[in-house]
């Protein structure tokens, strides 16, 4: 059991307060376990706009400025990977508790709550090592964070015609993909982007990636797993000589001819996972996994 006194960081969804719901208990049991609680700006502002709310906490924190021993993501996966984002390369377990609606990312039932708390006070909880890549832009300056949980993907932009992305694998050439764009997907981002275009699910616990095309112009080209300490190069051209390069859905607008590399990150991100929490039971439940509906 952990006897420490713990501290929590806040981090939630800003825009929906039937997502608040759960806000109440949390921070009642926490204050009950005598937790420092720590709030993110934006989401207290918006927590403080909703009657019925006792607000009182430790500090109020801006961006990445916050130490914890323990990050609890309240929304969906967008708002998880915002939270850890945020986290960075510091190793801060987060703990993700599903406001939204599928919550791969955010698994933890608001009615599960308090049980995946008592769980982190008596140290029956699971921490997964979850991989994370970079994206490197030769001559471009980027606006945000480089890194992605899930995925980076290289896109045509608006209305524009499919763009040319020439890739290779460890500095040998793989395939010019004639597409609307390139997904270059995690494990944990398997279930996300790529998915939908047709890639396959990958364990968490996998050392792969996967480069999955968006709309290949071409059907004779697939999705490819490799492992994830290959470093992909990726040259792309467009009509309207730009495009975009989404890295967990923040997209960066680039030039054509911008040479980019993908390679994995030197950290992971931690993820508190319930101890009978198991990843095929989430795919069953998830994606109805196997489930016969006729």
């Amino acid at each position: 059991m952990d006897t420490r006194k713990l501290r929590f960081a806040l981090i939630g969804n800003e825009y929906q307060a039937r997502k608040s719901s759960a806000i109440t208990h949390i921070l009642d049991y926490l204050r009950g376990r005598d937790a420092d609680v720590i709030i993110d700006r934006g989401y207290h502002g918006f927590l403080s706009r909703i009657r019925n709310i006792d607000l009182r906490c430790t500090e109020v924190f801006d961006g990445a400025g916050f130490d914890a021993d323990f990050v609890i993501s309240l929304g969906g996966d967008g708002t998880f990977l915002k939270a850890a984002e945020r986290v960075g390369s510091r190793g801060i377990p987060i703990l993700g508790v599903n406001m939204g609606r599928l919550g791969f990312l955010a698994d933890v039932l608001p009615s599960e709550v308090s049980s995946a708390l008592d769980e982190i006070y008596n140290g029956n909880y699971r921490v997964e090592g979850h991989s994370v890549i970079k994206l490197e832009a030769d001559g471009e300056t980027l606006e945000g964070s480089p890194y992605a949980l899930n995925d980076i993907a290289l896109l045509k932009r608006d209305n524009a015609s499919m763009i040319s992305v020439r890739c290779s694998i460890n500095g040998n050439f793989l395939v010019t993909y004639q597409a609307d764009g390139l997904v270059i997907s995690t494990p944990t981002g398997s279930t996300a982007y790529n998915l939908s275009n047709g890639g396959p699910i990958i364990v968490p616990s996998a050392n792969n990636l996967c480069l999955s095309p968006v709309a290949p112009h071409s059907l004779n080209i697939r999705p490819i797993v490799i492992n994830d300490d290959c470093v992909i190069d990726l040259e792309v051209e467009s009509r309207n000589h730009n495009f975009l390069a989404a890295i967990d859905g923040r997209s960066e607008k680039l030039r054509e001819g911008t040479k980019i590399r993908i390679s994995k990150a030197s950290y992971k991100i931690n993820i508190v996972k319930q101890h009978a929490t198991h990843y095929f039971s989430t795919l069953r439940d998830k994606l109805m996994w196997g489930a016969d509906q006729r």
